[in-house]
C-alpha cells in the first residue's frame, strides 16, 4: 500500500477523516488509539512506513486494521471483541464462604493459633472445599470482596506505676 495507492484504492471521504479523528480524540484504550490512528494517517495518504514508525504497531498489523476498517467503514470494528479469559481458580469459593470461615476461631478449629492469616485460611479454604487456592489468589478474592488483610498487632502493656503497692511490696513484706 504506497501513498498514491492508499488514497485511490481505499477512497477515503473527507467526512470518513474526519469521523474517524472524532473517534480518535474519544479513543479510551491505548489499543484502539493506535488502531484508528493507523487507519487515519492511511486515510491521509501517510506511507506505512510513516505509519509503523507513528504508532508502534507492526506493518501487518497496519495492513489488517485498515482492511478490517475499509470493510465496514465503521470504526466500531475496531475495538477489541469480548475475551473469555482464564477460568476463574476456586468458584466455589464465594465472599459468604469467606466470610463464614473467617466467623470461626482457628483455634477451636484445632490450629495452635487464635488469629487467621492468610496462609492458615487459604490451607483450610482448601481442604474444606476440595479446591486449591494460593495465598495470592485468595488475598486477591479478599480484596476484591471489600476484606482487608492485615497482621494483627500485639499490644504489650507497661507495668502500672504502683503495681509494688498494689501486690504489698513497698514495705518489704
Amino acid at each position: 500500500m504506497k501513498k498514491a495507492q492508499a488514497t485511490t484504492e481505499l477512497s477515503f471521504t473527507a467526512r470518513e477523516r474526519q469521523r474517524l479523528a472524532q473517534v480518535l480524540s474519544r479513543a479510551e484504550t491505548v489499543r484502539l488509539f493506535r488502531r484508528v490512528q493507523a487507519v487515519l494517517l492511511v486515510a491521509q495518504g501517510r506511507d506505512v512506513a510513516d505509519v509503523v514508525a507513528i504508532t508502534g504497531l507492526a506493518r501487518s498489523s497496519i495492513y489488517h486494521v485498515v482492511k478490517q476498517y475499509v470493510q465496514t467503514r465503521q470504526a466500531t470494528t475496531l475495538q477489541d471483541r469480548a475475551r473469555t479469559g482464564r477460568p476463574q481458580v476456586a468458584p466455589e469459593l464465594s465472599r459468604a464462604r469467606i466470610l463464614d470461615e473467617l466467623q470461626r476461631s482457628p483455634l477451636a478449629l484445632g490450629y495452635r493459633t487464635n488469629v487467621w492469616t492468610v496462609k492458615l485460611l487459604a490451607e483450610r479454604l482448601s481442604a474444606r472445599y476440595k479446591c486449591r487456592i494460593s495465598e495470592r489468589t485468595l488475598r486477591r478474592r479478599m480484596k476484591h470482596s471489600g476484606l482487608r488483610c492485615a497482621r494483627p498487632r500485639y499490644v504489650y502493656s507497661e507495668k502500672e506505676p504502683h503495681r509494688a503497692q498494689k501486690k504489698g511490696r513497698l514495705l518489704g513484706n
